[in-house]
């Protein structure tokens, strides 16, 4: 039996009932109240009623609405927040951070826009979205629905990137790694420079099996491939990260030497290499599209190290790449993971660092700048330890 999708009902301008779907990638529930709202709604308005959990269901220009949603986004970004005490820890100040990220992020998803059934916006001035939409939610149902314009927003923004692609100089001088939405596109190419220029493990050939442990777009698994790997086994969990993955494998032309599997960490056998890039963050998600930055009580960070030993051939070795952010930031420590990998019998042997040229680094107004500008990824060279 599956499960009834979230509708919302509202009357139209003709006094007409309307029913649609309710659509969220972020997980986020269907407003309980709704207002319709249109150009004649001003912005102060609009800001009262989206801070009550009014969802403003856009009837008006298009346009107009991405003006409002600006708007909104002004207010909310001046008005200061009601905090206990002014953090005092980096820790805190990630926290709070977090906690204003979410409630900002509550107050602009109300503002509401129509999706018809084959996936055209019935709103003057809309662009035609229909293919952003279809990459991200398949063919259409037959049902009209209804999303939040910041997410909707965020659905375009995705396939513009999808179409461009993102440039990896690792893979080649014109070599472009295209991420879907929701999966984590590699932006910050030093983790990907760290793969692509560490020595092979002593002993080491090419024909030995390779395992790339969380796939995302294929990027590390193209990498290993470009550099000589024949034999790359690439596992996820999430069935979009291994369709992207397998776009961009084949587009490299690189899918002959890369089989993918949908499973949670580990594909059965062992492997003379094992990468992972697992999140980084051991922080809660707050919508089911950050599981590639915040990685609950680090479940998968433990997962791999628990698990790595019996996946690891004798004189194999792993590659964890891992920032030091959490650390700084006072989330876990260094020897947490570390004790973690030592229970697992798995030992540190070595590790080849970067530092991060991302904008944020060099952002003194970023809440979070003093970690930020001091983070460095790091390539942890693992092998088990001896008995």
């Amino acid at each position: 039996m599956t499960d009834t999708p979230p509708s919302l009902s509202w009357t139209d301008a003709q006094d007409l009932p309307q029913q649609a779907r309710w659509r969220s990638e972020a997980g986020v529930p269907a407003p309980r109240r709704l207002q319709p709202a249109d150009d004649t709604l001003n912005a102060d308005t609009a800001y009262r009623l989206a801070c009550e959990g009014t969802g403003l269901l856009w009837q008006g220009d298009f346009h107009n609405a991405r003006q409002l949603l600006q708007a909104l986004a002004r207010r909310v970004d001046r008005k200061p927040r009601k905090l206990k005490a002014p953090a005092t820890t980096l820790s805190e100040a990630f926290h709070q951070h977090r906690q204003g990220q979410a409630q900002r992020a509550r107050v602009l998803g109300l503002v509401l826009v129509p999706v018809n059934a084959d996936y055209s916006v019935p709103l003057r001035r809309a662009p035609d979205i229909r293919q952003a939409l279809q990459e991200v939610w398949g063919e259409p149902d037959g049902q009209p629905s209804v999303l939040s314009l910041r997410e909707l927003l965020g659905l375009v923004g995705a396939h513009e990137w999808r179409k461009k692609g993102v440039p990896v100089p690792a893979l080649g001088p014109e070599a472009r790694i295209h991420p879907y939405y929701g999966v984590f596109s590699p932006v910050r190419g030093e983790y990907v420079d760290l793969v692509a220029k560490a020595p092979w493990p002593a002993g080491f050939s090419p024909d030995q099996p390779v395992f790339d442990i969380g796939v995302g777009t294929g990027v590390l698994s193209a990498v290993l491939a470009k550099r000589g790997a024949r034999q790359v086994v690439a596992t996820d969990q999430d069935p979009r990260a291994l369709a992207c993955a397998g776009a961009n494998l084949n587009r490299l032309k690189l899918s002959a030497q890369v089989q993918l599997q949908q499973t949670d960490l580990f594909p059965p056998g062992q492997a003379a290499l094992v990468v992972c890039n697992p999140p980084w963050l051991p922080a809660r998600p707050s919508s089911p599209i950050e599981h590639a930055v915040y990685d609950p009580d680090s479940r998968m960070l433990r997962g791999f190290l628990q698990g790595l030993a019996e996946h690891l051939s004798p004189e194999g070795e792993a590659w964890l790449i891992l920032s030091d952010l959490a650390e700084l930031l006072g989330l876990r420590s260094r020897e947490q993971w570390q004790t973690w990998a030592q229970e697992a019998g798995i030992e540190v042997v070595g590790r080849r660092d970067a530092k991060p040229q991302h904008p944020k680094a060099s952002d003194p107004t970023d809440p979070l700048h003093k970690a930020r500008s001091a983070e460095v990824t790091s390539l942890w060279r693992l092998r088990r330890a001896a008995a």
